[in-house]
């Protein structure tokens, strides 16, 4: 029986995304950490570097029973799992990061928070409040402020809230 291949994604170390890639490789493990140019502010110049797009991930490419030796490699944590399995990537969705990233430059990730999601607000006079979101727009959302037994409802960027995460085990 012939055994495939499939696209799974590891946690790394952090800020150890290249050097794991790079490990990997070594290994003959077939990975795809995707990198993104971006420009940096030093004091005295600016310089363009390749940053990783997803920070603490890699992609392997590896058959159901090569997997488990992805985790020996120094600096992979563990899988990101989705119902209690290794969570599989689809080849297209690996195939449309990388004309994404050919087609773009200074591209960044940006989660954004669901509707009833529990955030709280990191910039501005409301900086610290918590609240629930009503509505996602674009880059900006409606969250639900209950407080001092008024509720408040008000819009903001999404840069300036924040998720809170509740302790699930995936």
């Amino acid at each position: 029986m012939l055994e495939t291949n499939n696209w799974f994604v590891v946690y790394t170390r952090p800020r150890w995304e290249k050097k794991v890639s790079a490990l990997l490789t070594e290994k003959g493990i077939e990975n795809y950490c995707p990198l993104t140019k971006v420009t940096r502010q030093w004091s005295d110049r600016k310089k363009t570097i390749e940053e990783p797009l997803f920070k603490g991930y890699v992609f392997v490419f590896v058959s159901e029973k090569m997997k488990w030796s992805v985790r020996d490699v120094s600096g992979v944590l563990n899988y990101v799992h989705w119902l209690g399995k290794p969570a599989i990537v689809q080849e297209s969705e690996i195939e449309s990061i990388r004309k994404f990233l050919k087609e773009f430059n200074e591209v960044q990730v940006e989660s954004i928070p669901e509707v009833n999601s529990n955030v709280v607000v990191r910039q501005g006079v409301m900086m610290n409040y918590k609240g629930v979101v009503l509505e996602v727009l674009n880059k900006r959302v409606r969250v639900l402020i209950n407080s001092l037994g008024l509720m408040i409802t008000a819009t903001f960027d999404i840069v300036d809230i924040e998720e809170i995460k509740t302790n699930s085990n995936l």
